[in-house]
């Protein structure tokens, strides 16, 4: 069974930065686009950005685009997320997964299997 295990969240004050991790340990996911989502409380789930498994193609949420950088590292079977000039209204969980395909559509995109999250809190 795919396990994805999240790790890099915590608290940071407006304007700072923040790199969240995620691993697979025991599974190959070359064939694999990856994702980063974020749920905050009362919202729905979103999705952040994307990182395709053909050329590395990113994607990323317009809340998000400029501030943060999705990466892979294949041979680490390890999925980055670094976020840089935080606001209050970035705090949320945050959620890795691994999906089928990446694209503009990042909210809705199809995946065969999702981290439990890490907490990122925005707060001075």
């Amino acid at each position: 069974q795919l396990r994805l295990v999240e790790s890099g969240g915590g608290l940071v004050q407006p304007g700072g930065s923040l790199r969240l991790s995620c691993s697979a340990p025991g599974f190959t996911w070359d064939d694999y686009s990856l994702g980063w989502f974020r749920q905050a409380p009362g919202k729905e789930r979103e999705g952040v950005s994307c990182i395709s498994s053909s050329d590395n193609s990113t994607y990323y949420g317009d809340s998000v685009k400029g501030r943060f950088t999705i990466s892979r590292d294949n041979a680490k079977s390890t999925v980055y997320l670094q976020m840089n000039s935080l606001k209050s209204e970035d705090t949320a969980v945050y959620s890795c997964a691994v999906l089928y395909r990446c694209g503009y559509d990042l909210t809705g995109l199809p995946g065969r299997s999702w981290g439990q999250g890490t907490q990122v809190t925005v707060s001075s």
